[in-house]
């Protein structure tokens, strides 16, 4: 089980790799408007190989974490420039897929994120609480990265906060492989229980892509172009084409608003009361 030691001593890869610096833009778009945009990105795109399906997508299930004082959802209602996100994700309902765990930053207008992943097998509350757990990951890199987390988690008393599902349209760019165009649909959440992560629908899901969590006269869908530090022109024209209106939508502190709303308690602009 445990590869740390023999993972750091390794010198013919390195133990630690600059993360990736990325734009991250979001819009919400009313349903009418799917089709539109997908036949312009289409233009520029093809389907994402991990996705299947017409239209390419594939099931996102994420765990948030976050401090007693719920630290890091404040960070982002009060809109401070610098912050950090520590979740775990894996893809698909059956729960036998990967499991990363990441850390995303957001340094002013770009968004750096590291992460380590391992297998369904492996999966266990262990690996949130003790280093020398850590499994033998696929790089050395990822095991740095995974140590950051839990300096991250041990730093601010993390621990999980909610449970959040949706459906993800993705395409990859044709001549830039860094510029992925998703939609999300479907978006819901529950509360966390634990580490564990849940498996088919059950109905004890709340939706999170209504009029009310969009806060918009409609329900609809979120819309995120990613890419370099070079935005291509394409995209820049697709966004003035639309007259898209960039937003700043954050799935986990928007459940965090609804839990609010659902629980009786009066949120307000700060979020200085929550319900979980």
């Amino acid at each position: 089980m445990v590869g740390l030691t023999s993972a750091l001593k390794t010198e013919d890869s390195p133990t630690v790799v600059t993360p990736r610096v990325r734009h991250e833009l979001k819009y919400i778009v009313p349903k009418h408007m799917v089709d539109e945009i997908r036949a312009y990105a289409r233009l520029f795109c093809e389907p994402d190989c991990n996705a299947s399906g017409t239209p390419p997508s594939y099931t996102v299930s994420t765990l948030q974490l976050d401090s007693p004082k719920l630290s890091l959802h404040l960070a982002k209602e009060r809109k401070l420039v610098n912050r950090f996100k520590l979740r775990v994700r894996t893809y698909g309902t059956d729960l036998k897929g990967t499991y990363f765990f990441e850390v995303k930053r957001r340094e002013e207008n770009y968004v750096r994120k590291t992460r380590s992943k391992v297998r369904a097998e492996q999966y266990c509350d262990a690996l949130f609480e003790e280093p020398f757990c850590i499994p033998d990951l696929d790089a050395d890199f990822e095991v740095s990265n995974h140590l950051e987390f839990l300096r991250l988690k041990n730093a601010i008393g993390a621990r999980p906060v909610a449970h959040i599902r949706y459906e993800r349209e993705s395409w990859i760019g044709t001549v830039d492989k860094d510029v992925r165009v998703t939609m999300d649909r479907n978006i819901r959440y529950r509360r966390a229980e634990g580490y564990r992560f849940f498996g088919e629908d059950d109905g004890k899901w709340r939706v999170m892509d209504s009029e009310m969590g969009l806060r918009r006269p409609f329900g609809g869908l979120v819309l995120e172009i990613k890419s370099s530090l070079q935005v291509p022109t394409w995209i820049l024209k697709m966004i003035r084409h639309f007259d898209l209106s960039r937003t700043g939508f954050c799935k986990y502190s928007t459940a965090m608003r609804l839990e609010s709303l659902f629980s009786g308690d009066r949120y307000t602009a700060a979020s200085d009361r929550c319900g979980f």
